[in-house]
C-alpha cells in the first residue's frame, strides 16, 4: 500500500471519540489531548448500550450442577468436519496457488464478518459503519458460519456481562474443552437461558439488515460458507473437487472456528492480565494472530466499548486496520477509543504489573 494513503488511514484515527477517565480514577494529573470537543466518561459512552458490561454483584446460585445433555446431532456433525478438515490438511501441498490464495482470502474475510462485524460492531457497539459496509460484513458474517449476528451477539453479551459464572455461554472455569467447543455440544446451562432473555436486545432487533440474515441463515450459509467456497476453485481454475471441498471448504470452515474459540479458552486461560488481575481473561499473541486481532483479552473484557479491542491500535491487529481503512472511505465512523489516562488508571488500580507502555 502506498505511504500516502497508510498516512491518509492513519491520520484518520485522530477523529475518533476518545473515553477518559472517570473523575474518580487513579491519576490525579493524567489524561491527554483529546480528539473530540464532546467528550464521555467511560460511564456514559453509549447509553444505549449497557449489557456487555460485567455485573460485579451477579453470582453462581450454589447448588450441583445440572447433568450435560449432550446434542448429539452437533458432535457427529462437528466430529465429521474436523476428520474432513484433518484429511484437508494432507491434501494442503498438492493444492493450485490459486487455491492457497483462495483459502487466505476466504478466511480473511469470513473471521472479519466475526471480529468487525458481529463482535465490535453488532455486539458492542463500538463504531458506527454506512450501509455498504453493514451489506459487506454481514456477507462475510454469514460465511463464517457461526451462528446468525443477534444470537451470536446475544450470546456474547452474556459472557460479558456474567463471565465466568454458569450464565456465560462459554464459561472457562469449566476448563478448555468446554469453553473451546464443548459448549456447542451440550444444551446450554438453565443460567444461561435465563439470563440471555434478560438481556436488551432492542438495538438488533431494530436493524433490518440484522433481522433479515437471521430469517434467511440456513440458505445463506449453506451458500457462503460451502457451495461457493467449493465451487469457486473447482470451476474457476480447474481445481480438483477434492481439494476444493477438503481444503478450501472443511479446513478452511475448521480453521476460522478454532481461532475464533481460541479467543474463548486460550483467551481466557494462558496470558499476563495487566489491565486487570480481577479477571480471567488474557492477553495472548498467538490468539490474536489467528482471530486477526482478538487476542487482547484482558484489555478488551476491561473497555468492551473500545473499537480496537486494544490498546495497541494495529499491533496484531488486523481488524482494526480494517475499520481504519473503512472509516478513510466514509464507510465507518464514531471510533470509541479509550484515553491513556483511563488506561493507566485501570493499569494502576487493578493490574497484574505485567504491563508495559508501547
Amino acid at each position: 500500500m502506498p505511504a500516502h494513503m497508510l498516512q491518509e488511514i492513519a491520520s484518520s484515527y485522530t477523529t475518533t471519540t476518545t473515553i477518559t477517565a472517570p473523575p474518580s480514577g487513579g491519576l490525579q494529573n493524567g489524561g491527554e489531548k483529546v480528539e473530540k470537543k464532546s467528550l464521555y466518561s467511560e460511564e456514559d459512552i453509549r447509553p444505549e448500550m449497557k449489557d456487555d458490561i460485567r455485573d460485579p454483584n451477579y453470582e453462581d446460585e450454589e447448588g450441583p450442577a445440572p447433568e450435560l445433555e449432550y446434542v448429539w446431532r452437533n458432535i457427529i456433525l462437528m466430529g465429521l468436519l474436523h476428520v474432513g478438515a484433518l484429511y484437508g490438511i494432507t491434501l494442503v501441498p498438492t493444492c493450485k496457488v490459486y487455491t492457497w490464495l483462495w483459502v487466505l482470502i476466504y478466511y480473511t474475510v469470513s473471521g472479519l464478518g466475526i471480529t468487525a462485524g458481529a463482535h465490535r460492531l453488532w455486539s458492542h457497539r463500538t463504531y458506527k459503519a454506512r450501509l455498504p459496509l453493514k451489506v459487506f460484513l454481514i456477507i462475510a458474517n454469514t460465511m463464517a458460519f457461526q451462528n446468525d449476528v443477534y444470537e451470536w451477539a446475544r450470546d456474547h453479551r452474556a459472557h460479558h456481562k456474567f463471565s465466568e459464572t454458569h450464565a456465560d455461554p462459554h464459561n472457562s472455569r469449566r476448563g478448555f474443552f468446554f469453553s473451546h467447543v464443548g459448549w456447542l455440544l451440550v444444551r446450554k446451562h438453565p443460567a444461561v437461558k435465563e439470563k440471555g432473555r434478560l438481556l436488551d436486545m432492542s438495538d438488533l432487533k431494530a436493524e433490518k439488515l440484522v433481522m433479515f440474515q437471521r430469517r434467511y441463515y440456513i440458505p445463506g450459509l449453506l451458500l457462503l460458507c460451502f457451495i461457493l467456497p467449493t465451487l469457486v476453485p473447482w470451476y474457476c481454475w480447474g481445481e480438483t473437487f477434492q481439494h476444493s471441498l477438503f481444503v478450501a471448504t472443511l479446513l478452511r470452515y475448521a480453521a476460522v472456528l478454532n481461532a475464533t474459540w481460541l479467543v474463548n479458552s486460550a483467551a481466557h486461560l494462558y496470558g499476563y492480565r495487566p489491565y486487570d488481575k480481577n479477571i480471567n481473561s488474557r492477553e495472548n499473541i498467538l490468539v490474536s494472530l489467528g482471530a486477526v486481532g482478538e487476542g487482547f483479552h484482558n484489555y478488551h473484557h476491561s473497555f468492551p466499548y473500545d473499537y480496537s479491542a486494544s490498546e495497541y491500535r494495529w499491533h496484531i491487529n488486523f481488524t482494526t486496520f480494517f475499520i481504519d481503512c473503512m472509516a478513510v472511505l466514509g464507510l465507518a465512523y464514531d471510533r470509541k477509543k479509550v484515553s491513556k489516562a483511563a488506561i493507566l488508571a485501570k493499569v494502576k488500580r487493578t493490574g497484574d504489573g505485567s504491563y508495559k507502555s508501547g
